[in-house]
C-alpha cells in the first residue's frame, strides 16, 4: 500500500518580519501564491525555478532546488533561516537564526532529504526587497569556449549578476536567441537600492575583453527576451515533443572550472554517440545556468527521434551514457534536479560510504519503520 500526503492547503504566508526581511511560510505554497502574498509587503523570495508555477516551497527545500539567480545565493537551502518538519518520531523544529556555528546544521539535514526523514510543513525564509533597478546586455562569442572564459571572469569578479547564462550555438538557435553561428551570453543585474550602470559597464568590458560582441538592451528585449520566452515555454515544449514520440531529456551537473573543459567534451561526445546508437540521430545542446567563483553548472538538452514502444529503453541508454560521463569527469550527478530514483545509482557512487551510514542512522532515529519515501537516496538499515 502507498500513501500520498497532499500539502496544497498549507499554502499561506503566516508571518512576515520586515525588519529582518524574512517570512514564515507554509510548505504547500506554490510559487505564484507565495509571491502574491509577499508582494503587498514589498518583498520577494526571488526563487524562480523553471517549475515555479507547479512547485512548492516544501518541494524546493526537500530537493535543494536552485532558482533565479545565476550567481551568488541561488539555492533554496541558502535562503532557509529555520524550518519545521513532522517525522514519525515527532516534530523537528529548528531555531530561526541568520547563521550559527553550533555543530552540524539541522536545517541542512532536512534540506535535500527528499522526504526520507520527515514532511516539511513550514519554513522561515530570507527575502529580498522587490527590485526597482534593472540592467542587461547580451554578448555573442565566436566560440563557446570564449563565452565560458567570460562567464568565469564574471563569476570571479564580485559583480554577482542576477542573470549570467551562456548558451552554446545550438542552444541559441533552438531557443530563437541566435542564428546558430555564435554562442550567446545573457547578463543581467537587478537591485532594490541603486542604479546599475557601473555594474553593467564593467560586465560589458569583461565580455569585450573575451572577444564578445555586446548589445545593451532592456531586460526583456532582444536576445534576452527571446531566451526568456523559450525558457518559460521549455517544459511545455518538452511535453509536446514526448507526446509526438521524441526523446526529450535534460540533465545537469556542476564541476570546478579546471575540470570543465574535459567534462564538457566528454559528456557531449558520450551523449552524441549514445543518441546515434539508440535513435540514429540526435541534437545535443548546452547552457551554463549557474556559476560560482570556483565552478559552473552546465545544463544539457537532448532531442532525438523515438521508436514506438522503445522510447523508455532509448531514454535509458542516453541517460546512462550521460551519467557515466559526468561521474567519470568529476561532476556531480545533479546540481539542482535532485536524486530521486533516476539518479540513485550514480548518487550511491558519488556519496561517501560513511556518510551513507550516517544518513541511515538518521533515518532509523526519525523514521524507525522506514515508511517515508523508501528507496530514495539510500536503503534504510535492515
Amino acid at each position: 500500500m502507498t500513501t500520498s500526503i497532499d500539502l496544497r492547503r498549507l499554502d499561506c504566508v503566516l508571518e512576515v518580519d520586515p525588519v529582518s526581511r524574512a517570512a514564515r511560510i507554509q510548505a504547500g505554497a506554490l510559487g505564484p501564491a507565495l509571491e502574491a502574498q509577499l508582494e503587498p509587503h514589498g518583498l520577494t523570495l526571488r526563487h524562480f525555478p523553471q517549475s515555479f508555477e507547479q512547485s512548492s516551497l516544501g518541494g524546493w527545500i526537500a530537493t535543494r532546488a536552485a532558482g533565479h539567480f545565476a550567481t551568488g545565493p541561488t539555492r533554496i537551502d541558502e535562503l532557509v533561516e529555520g524550518l519545521r518538519a513532522v517525522t514519525p518520531r515527532g516534530v523537528l523544529e529548528t531555531r530561526r537564526l541568520p547563521g550559527s556555528g553550533a555543530g552540524p546544521s539541522p536545517d541542512r539535514l532536512l534540506a535535500g532529504s527528499e522526504g526520507t526523514l520527515g514532511v516539511i510543513t513550514e519554513a522561515w525564509v530570507r527575502l529580498h526587497e522587490r527590485p526597482a533597478h534593472r540592467a542587461s546586455a547580451s554578448a555573442a562569442f565566436p566560440s563557446f569556449a570564449q563565452g565560458v572564459a567570460a562567464v568565469r571572469s564574471l563569476a570571479q569578479s564580485g559583480l554577482q549578476p542576477s542573470n549570467c547564462r551562456l548558451l552554446d550555438e545550438t542552444e541559441a538557435l533552438v531557443s530563437g536567441s541566435g542564428d546558430g553561428s555564435r554562442a550567446l551570453l545573457l547578463v543581467g543585474f537587478e537591485s532594490a537600492d541603486h542604479p546599475l550602470d557601473a555594474w553593467l559597464a564593467r560586465a560589458v568590458e569583461i565580455c569585450r575583453e573575451r572577444g564578445g560582441e555586446v548589445e545593451v538592451r532592456a531586460p526583456r528585449e532582444g536576445a534576452a527576451g527571446a531566451w526568456r520566452q523559450a525558457f518559460l515555454r521549455g517544459p511545455h515544449v518538452r511535453d509536446a515533443l514526448v507526446q509526438l514520440g521524441m526523446i526529450a531529456e535534460t540533465f545537469e551537473t556542476a564541476v570546478t572550472w579546471d575540470r570543465f573543459e574535459p567534462l564538457h567534451a566528454g559528456v557531449i561526445a558520450a551523449v552524441r554517440e549514445a543518441a546515434e546508437d539508440a535513435c540514429g540521430a540526435g541534437l545535443v545542446s548546452c547552457r551554463l545556468t549557474h556559476s560560482y567563483p570556483d565552478g559552473t553548472a552546465p545544463y544539457y538538452t537532448v532531442i532525438a527521434p523515438g521508436r514506438p514502444g522503445a522510447e523508455l529503453e532509448q531514454w535509458g541508454e542516453i541517460k546512462t551514457a550521460a551519467s557515466e560521463a559526468i561521474l567519470a569527469h568529476g561532476g556531480t550527478i545533479t546540481h539542482h534536479h535532485a536524486v530521486g530514483r533516476d539518479h540513485r545509482a550514480w548518487y550511491d557512487r558519488e556519496r561517501p560510504p560513511l556518510f551513507a551510514d550516517a544518513l541511515r542512522a538518521a533515518k532509523a532515529a526519525l523514521d524507525p519503520a522506514g515508511i517515508l519515501n523508501p528507496g530514495v537516496l539510500f536503503d534504510p538499515l535492515r
